[in-house]
Parts: structure tokens; sequence; C-alpha cells
């Protein structure tokens, strides 16, 4: 394993800790401009999240609706609408190719949102020691300046069979070991090209999560747009308020 990752590992909690997790439940709100523009404006500022590390399944509730839920079975490559009592409103399997011909001010509905926001922070919370996972392929390439800091970055290649952004990406941490950003390009929203910004990290069950992201355009050069009418010029604002380790 990567020098790099066996310390970022350790950063977060350590892999003997994160060994024993089998779900995480998160309180968080989701806003900037991105929600608007696929047709959801302030429609995520209070979910909760429960992930299924093993299973890979997310489900955020509220979705749209106070009663319903969001299931995206990422195993499975499926994503559901449910209702209070259980029943499937609406659902889709193989969500990914419903996004193919948009552009970056497509609208969505609301089981693309849902399938993106979901497989998003499924990777999310379970980063770092998801690039521990077989398959999995990184290494350390060179460092990166930035706001009087240099970071050290690893290139990661993630295989077909985990849901995520792209299959190449790249992680920043700093001197600590801690995730303080990643880059990627977005597949399902027209390969949009990001810079996602990690910071207030916090220990919840022993583990450590930023509990605030921010996530903006990236210019060809690797620096981000700030110029977005979103906090802080972002295009998305992810602020966790806790995280319950099961």
């Amino acid at each position: 394993m990567d020098p790099l990752l066996e310390k970022a590992l350790e950063a977060h909690g350590g892999r003997e800790r994160w060994s024993k997790v089998s779900e995480l439940t998160a309180n968080l709100s989701v806003g900037g401009p991105f929600w608007a523009m696929r047709g959801f404006p302030d429609a995520f500022l209070d979910e909760t999240l429960h992930i299924d590390v093993a299973d890979r399944r997310a489900v955020l509730s509220p979705w749209v609706a106070a009663d319903h839920s969001l299931v995206a079975d990422l195993a499975r490559d499926g994503v559901a609408l449910h209702a209070a009592d259980g029943s499937v409103v609406e659902s889709r399997d193989r969500p990914r190719p419903s996004y193919t011909g948009y552009d970056l001010y497509s609208a969505w509905d609301r089981l693309q949102v849902g399938y993106f926001l979901g497989y998003a922070m499924w990777n999310y919370l379970t980063t770092p020691y998801l690039l521990a996972d077989p398959g999995v392929a990184a290494h350390e390439i060179d460092s990166w300046d930035e706001d009087g800091q240099t970071w050290r970055r690893l290139q990661v290649g993630i295989p077909a069979t985990i849901p995520t952004h792209t299959a190449e990406q790249v992680f920043y941490f700093d001197a600590d070991g801690l995730l303080r950003r990643l880059d990627y390009t977005v597949d399902v929203n027209a390969n949009a090209t990001v810079a996602h910004y990690t910071d207030g990290h916090r220990t919840f069950g022993g583990l450590v999560f930023p509990t605030r992201r921010r996530v903006y355009p990236r210019r060809p050069d690797g620096t981000a747009d700030r110029s977005l009418p979103g906090p802080d010029g972002s295009a998305i604002a992810i602020d966790i308020h806790d995280v319950t380790v099961a």
C-alpha cells in the first residue's frame, strides 16, 4: 500500500477502527446554486443520510416531499423513491445512462438528483478507507502548494464496480494526513471538472470526518473558480452537523 494512503488512513481513525463499522448516519445540509440549476433550489437543507458501508446503500430523507425517502442501492445499480409506508413511488435501474445528452445546465428529475447525491455522499463518508479497497490503485504524485501549505497528492484509479464520479481522481492531504481537497470529473454532469475542498475535521465514534465541503469548478491550471453566487463562491456546499457510527 502507498505510504501516503497508509498515513491518511491512520489520520482519519485507522483501518482497525474502520473494519468494525457497518453503518453511518449523518445529519447534513446541502446547498449552493448547483441544485437550483437542477430544478431543486433549497430542497436539501435539512437531510438525514444513512449509509450501509458494505452493501453500498445510501438513504436520504426527507426527499423532496416530507414523507418520502430516496434509496440509492449502489451495489445493485438502482435508485428508488419510497413513501412513508415503505412502498416504492418511483424507481430506476441503471440510472447513469439517463444523464446522456444533458449539459451543465440541464434540469434533472428527482431520481437523477437522488442517485447523484446518494453515490457521492457514500463515497465522501467512506473516504479514505474506500481507497484501500481491492481493485483501487493509488500512488503518490507531485505535491501541490496552495494558501501557503504544501499538500501531498494521491492519484487514484477506481474500478467500475464502485459507483463514483469518475474512474481517475486526485486526493490532497495536509501535513497531518487529513484530506483537504479532491479533484475529479463528474461523468453524469457533462464531464464537469471539479475542485472539492474539505475542512472542519471532527471525530465521531473514533473516526475523523471533514464536516465542511465546498465544491468549485476547476480551471485548466488546477485552481478553483470561486466566482459563483453560492456560499464562498461554490457550486455545492455540504455541511455535516454530526455523524453516528455503528
